[in-house]
């Protein structure tokens, strides 16, 4: 889950003529504008730049300079007179408005879910990406036993003026299994069985739990979701596919990142009001037909829309299916949507990325994207299960649903569909193609998390913030960071 959607969108052409002094079709826009995004609490820098192109339509890219995420394609640009338009396709944003006759200025509307106000200003001198600190050299693989000194200096400048420094109540904690050994380590305010939100990780239990209704023959991988929904919730398409719940799993469903009547009564808790009811009003509306050759688009509506679906099929709530389906055969006693009374004893406070407190998320009809919360110690549990689906222990096959899990979590693991040349997705977990890695990062308004395994290797690793995030995604760099090291690699910076 990320805090806010991206911001990115596209300017609607208009058919007015053009007044006099304005940007005609004949000269495209050409130069760099700057402008702030501002949705509630928050407020994001935005860049854009246009320039000519042999096409005649400027090519055009987006920064998101808060977020740390530059160059992002934003065609095609459709210009008629002052009126200008362009979409941000990877995120599913739209931006239109109007040049003024200098040129000097570009005021309209981005969308992505709700409308906001943006107007962009020409500038002289681009702000540039940040320049990454260099590597850490490569050593000689780091045996777990250890690692703890090792990171205790490569996380020195974070300690005192980064992501860790004190003052920013900051508190991580990393989970690593190797071999079999697992190690604990926390810095910070962090302890060792702190809970933490771990936002869109919860996507890959949603997974799990699609593939253990699978395998138990409760639904198929190419079930309409239509069909598992309350009766006259959504019309059968006319014609042509229809979005089946493989589709909302690996993530091509055509579905946008979220529903245009999310509208949160408090921002702060952006998920906690929207439940069943819009859910499905908005579903009625937009229709389940299957684009042809829908791409890869992350959707926190898509795999929503899969947790409550599921959890319309066997009459639990989604809360209750997983605990029935995976938490519980596993023993995950730390792992859930609600807190009991002693995960909320141990419920770290979450942050801002600039370090204020932040309200813990609340999530309803979309629970199954990003609503559980979980300890770094149960995480492990939860993939070691993915390294050895084959050696789960006997009090867990026992159980009546742990009987299915081996071949569900083997399941989970089988490509699906591909999200980049270097990218495949399973069943909600990414698949990195050149190490066989498995991985899931995760965000809420006030923590970050990231999940790997790699059966090759016999590694799994977590780590959890109790810090949005910002600029710099720590706990994702964190976790390649630790895999560089016990491998022998070059490690990526954590330096501030």
């Amino acid at each position: 889950m990320k805090p806010l959607p991206l911001l990115i969108a596209a300017l609607s052409a208009g058919l007015a003529a053009p007044p006099v002094g304005a940007v005609t079709p004949e000269a495209p826009l050409a130069g760099v504008w700057l402008g702030t995004l501002a949705a509630g609490p928050a407020s994001l820098r935005i860049q854009l730049h246009l320039a000519p192109s042999a096409s005649g339509s400027p090519a055009c890219t987006l920064d998101s300079i808060d977020q740390n995420a530059f160059g992002i394609p934003c065609d095609p640009v459709q210009q008629q007179g002052a009126q200008v338009s362009f979409d941000v396709a990877a995120v599913q944003g739209h931006w239109s408005g109007t040049a003024s006759p200098d040129r000097d200025t570009l005021t309209g509307t981005w969308t992505q879910t709700t409308p906001l106000p943006l107007v962009l200003h020409r500038v002289a001198t681009p702000i540039a990406a940040p320049q990454a600190p260099a590597p850490d050299p490569a050593m000689p693989p780091v045996p777990l036993a250890d690692l703890k000194p090792v990171l205790d200096r490569d996380l020195a400048a974070a300690l005192q003026r980064g992501a860790l420094a004190p003052g920013t109540d900051a508190g991580i904690t990393i989970g690593i299994e190797q071999h079999g050994h697992r190690v604990l380590v926390t810095y910070g305010v962090a302890a060792v069985d702190s809970v933490y939100e771990i936002g869109s990780i919860t996507k890959t239990f949603t997974g799990l739990i699609l593939a253990q209704l699978s395998t138990q023959g409760v639904v198929q991988l190419d079930t309409p979701v239509r069909e598992l929904l309350p009766p006259g919730t959504v019309a059968k398409p006319a014609s042509g596919a229809e979005i089946r719940l493989r589709d909302l799993s690996d993530q091509h469903s055509g579905l946008p990142r979220l529903p245009d009547n999310f509208a949160p009564a408090d921002p702060r808790n952006p998920y906690a009001d929207y439940d069943a009811k819009r859910l499905y009003a908005y579903l009625a509306k937009q229709g389940v037909a299957l684009p042809p050759n829908a791409p890869f688009a992350y959707s926190n509506l898509g795999v929503g829309l899969l947790g409550q679906a599921l959890a319309e099929k066997t009459g639990l709530p989604y809360a209750a299916l997983l605990q029935r389906e995976v938490t519980g055969p596993l023993g995950l006693a730390d792992t859930g949507i609600a807190l009991t009374a002693s995960m909320q004893a141990r419920f770290i406070t979450g942050h801002t990325p600039d370090h204020r407190p932040a309200h813990a998320w609340d999530l309803d009809a979309l629970a199954g994207a990003g609503g559980i919360r979980s300890t770094a110690a149960d995480m492990l549990t939860y993939l070691d299960a993915q390294l050895h689906p084959d050696r789960l222990p006997a009090a867990v096959l026992a159980q009546a649903t742990g009987k299915t899990l081996p071949a569900a979590l083997a399941l989970t693991q089988v490509p699906q569909a591909e999200m980049s040349p270097a990218m495949h997705i399973a069943l909600n977990w990414f698949i990195a193609n050149a190490t066989g890695t498995y991985w899931h990062n995760g965000a809420t308004g006030g923590y970050s998390s990231f999940a790997s395994f790699n059966p090759g290797q016999d590694l799994a690793i977590v780590v959890l913030s109790n810090t949005a995030v910002g600029k710099d995604p720590f706990a994702e760099k964190l976790g390649a960071h630790i895999s560089q090291r016990l491998n022998g690699k070059e490690a990526i910076s954590l330096a501030p």
